[in-house]
């Protein structure tokens, strides 16, 4: 999964990773729907920016935590 506000990021992570054929990646720009989505035990790795609108991501970090204890997460 990766969260930012800014499209071009998430698309341009999305689309570089799921190239190589080894990744399915779930892209928001809001956080806030992010976490609506977010499911435990269906990520492997969240890639989070830490600025955002609505939510930052050390937030976004926080409950996303609270869902899944083992997820991994990157800023």
């Amino acid at each position: 999964m990766i969260v930012d506000d800014e499209y071009d990021v998430v698309y341009s992570l999305r689309t570089v990773l799921e190239e190589t054929k080894l990744f399915q990646v779930d892209g928001y720009v809001d956080p806030m729907l992010a976490l609506s989505n977010f499911k435990a035990d269906t990520y492997d790795l969240v890639v989070l920016d830490i600025r955002m609108s609505r939510m930052d991501g050390f937030e976004l970090y926080k409950n996303i935590k609270a869902i899944d204890v083992r997820i991994k997460v990157c800023f």
